[in-house]
């Protein structure tokens, strides 16, 4: 049951357009018609007249050429290579058992129609989000103000966001706004709650209701609203609070399970001086050593450097390199090769400038916003030497003559002064 080659959508005699702007979609076996907006119809007219249950229909990208698809198939071969049967009432009488038709994604076929509707319509809806993105022919009131904006969409969401606290979203994520406004305005028109969905009898009353009930949101829960956010096409078979809902636990119940085929990405730092790159530490340190004399392990160890002053001086050296400047007599140069020819050949590469010119706060902000030899870079253990940790002055509380301290400490005078002025009074 391999499907041997690439599957097609049906077309209509009138093309590919006819087929998108038709409102009517077929019965799979015979001439029946119905809106597309009256699909639960249809559905109910296949299983009353043809016995044929379609599972997961909520889950079909588009209906109409699912249907189109499937009924193309039937007329070519019986019914019952495609579906699964389901007979009912089968221990009463044999003219009594009644025989249904289950359509289902567990057919390969089925499934990769699904798929490849739901790609289909996932590219289509992109686009239409990039044409809205960058659209500055936009042109709409707000409901709220009747305030009119014009340019991009965004200046209109925003400002009902911001003015009146009303939020649907942010602007990307977000397709068809003109459909989506224009459905809104219809239940504000017709008295209707955006969020409980209440009727009321005047304009005042939803708008005092609205303010009072903070329900200036829409109803998560109403479907109406699903097609206009972007996250419920990306992932076939879910909606977006099934997305968002999904539970964590079992990640952490598999913490403790072995991690040895974990691969790690590859470093990939870049070389202080040139565009060489290495996937560790030590093969970077070892080029800079050998292609340009500067041993950054020793430097490390000499000036004892903790973690942040080694950030501070990969930075310092980052943005001199940029501005092709020597950071030890400050010599620009025109090109970075020419500075780094100067730099060995006075051997100015392989020490460091007075620690003053370099350990200053500036340098703890990446030159490079992406230099990934900024996480790669640790304190040493062997630099915490004795001497060091006993340079760390640890100061004692003086204690030695409380009672003096107690009776001298603001809160007691203030305590003091308080029970004066009341007996005062």
């Amino acid at each position: 049951e391999c499907i041997l080659e690439p599957l097609s959508l049906p077309e209509s005699p009138g093309g590919v357009a006819a087929v998108e702007s038709s409102p009517y979609v077929p019965c799979i076996f015979c001439k029946e018609c119905y809106l597309l907006a009256e699909q639960n119809q249809l559905l109910k007219h296949m299983i009353i007249e043809h016995k044929l249950v379609i599972a997961d229909v909520k889950l079909v990208a588009d209906f109409r050429r699912y249907i189109l698809y499937w009924k193309k198939r039937f007329a070519e071969q019986p019914i019952t290579d495609f579906c699964s049967v389901i007979r009912t009432n089968s221990e009463a009488p044999l003219e009594e058992q009644d025989n249904y038709f289950l359509l289902c994604d567990v057919l390969p076929e089925d499934r990769l129609l699904r798929e490849q509707l739901q790609q289909k319509r996932l590219r289509e809806i992109l686009e239409q989000q990039q044409r809205e993105r960058y659209d500055i022919s936009f042109h709409s009131m707000c409901m709220f103000c009747d305030q009119e904006f014009t340019g991009n969409r965004s200046v209109l969401l925003n400002h009902m966001a911001r003015e009146h606290a009303f939020n649907i979203g942010l602007p990307d994520n977000i397709v068809n706004c003109y459909e989506f406004l224009a459905v809104l305005q219809e239940k504000l028109d017709n008295l209707q709650c955006f969020y409980c969905e209440k009727v009321f009898r005047d304009k005042n009353t939803l708008r005092d209701h609205m303010r009072k009930k903070q329900h200036r949101r829409i109803n998560a829960k109403n479907k109406e609203y699903d097609k206009f956010y972007i996250i419920n096409y990306l992932e076939f078979g879910k909606s977006w609070e099934e997305v968002q809902s999904e539970d964590d636990r079992e990640l952490l119940d598999n913490l403790e399970e072995d991690w040895s085929d974990w691969e790690e990405h590859p470093v990939c730092a870049v070389c202080l001086f040139c565009e060489q790159q290495a996937d560790t530490t030590e093969k970077l340190y070892l080029h800079m050593q050998k292609s340009h004399g500067f041993d950054f392990p020793k430097i490390k160890s000499e000036h004892g450097l903790n973690f942040y002053q080694q950030v501070k001086l990969v930075n310092f050296i980052r943005r001199e390199i940029h501005h092709c400047r020597c950071y030890n007599c400050q010599e620009k140069f025109q090109s970075k090769g020419g500075l780094i020819s100067h730099m060995e050949e006075t051997e100015h590469i392989t020490f460091l400038p007075a620690r003053s010119t370099w350990d200053q706060p500036q340098y703890y902000f990446p030159t490079y916003e992406n230099d990934t030899l900024l996480c790669t870079l640790s304190d040493s253990e062997d630099l915490i030497t004795e001497d060091q940790s006993e340079d760390i002055p640890v100061v004692s509380e003086d204690i030695s003559n409380l009672k003096a301290l107690k009776q001298s400490s603001v809160l007691n005078q203030l305590l003091y002064e308080e029970n004066k002025s009341q007996e005062r009074f």
